[in-house]
């Protein structure tokens, strides 16, 4: 493979927004190498190619780095086009609009709160949090069950752009069931999501990507651990 045409990837395990680069390329069978990175101990190669925001995910297309999840599975679907290879966005302007919007409220109405109850110690931002996740859960079923037309995706019988956006949310949204007790997929509220969470888990681009519960809750013990260690750092001179 020549240089220009090499692919990689930083990410991170646990991330759902990793987890969205990781699946478009898999699902556009494109080969790529996985550089795996420290959000505690950033690597030279992800400040040198994320400058601005210092974040994952990364993909180095050649020399050439794309940013932001989103972005990065747009441009995934741009340069892998051709025929025989699946579509991420709907070729219809207006499907497309839609897919773009979803895509967009998972992002603005879900992850800020999954943030929370993965850092937070403040049982008043919690509180918030899961009330506040459990809305767009709900909101979320009404879209798949205008945007699925009856079928398994949000794409209908194929994933599309917001199946990817959301796909690896509710590992988290497991992990938080395990932690809190309360769940946010629940077979009476919201029916028609737990169908396609199972559903989303079994598509081969996605389940080797996807990370089980049981591993984020230890990371999450983990984190918590390593943030309090932070803390008290700072609080020594």
């Amino acid at each position: 493979m020549a240089k220009e045409d090499e692919v990689k990837l930083i990410g991170v395990w646990r991330s759902p927004f990793v987890a969205r680069a990781m699946i478009a390329l898999n699902l556009k069978g494109v080969e790529y190498e996985y550089l795996p990175d420290d959000l505690f101990n950033k690597s030279e190669l992800l400040l040198k190619f994320n400058p601005v925001y210092k974040l994952v995910p990364v993909l180095i297309h050649g020399d050439k780095p794309v940013c932001e999840s989103r972005i990065i599975v747009e441009y995934i679907d741009e340069v892998w086009a051709s025929s025989g290879r699946p579509s991420i966005l709907p070729a219809d302007p207006y499907d497309r609009a839609i897919a773009r919007f979803w895509a967009a409220y998972v992002d603005d109405k879900l992850a800020p709160h999954c943030r929370v109850l993965v850092w937070s110690n403040d049982e008043k931002s919690i509180a918030e949090a899961k009330e506040q996740l459990l809305a767009a859960v709900l909101q979320l079923e009404e879209a798949f069950v205008k945007c699925s037309k009856g079928k398994s995706f949000f794409g209908g019988d194929t994933i599309n752009f917001v199946d990817i956006a959301l796909g690896s949310f509710p590992s988290w949204m497991k992990a938080f069931e395990i932690i809190m007790g309360i769940n946010f997929l629940d077979k009476t509220k919201t029916p028609r999501l737990v169908e396609w969470a199972e559903c989303f888990r079994s598509v081969v681009a996605a389940k080797e990507v996807l990370p089980e519960a049981e591993k984020l809750v230890e990371y999450r013990k983990f984190a918590m651990a390593a943030r309090r260690v932070t803390v008290a750092d700072a609080a020594t001179k």
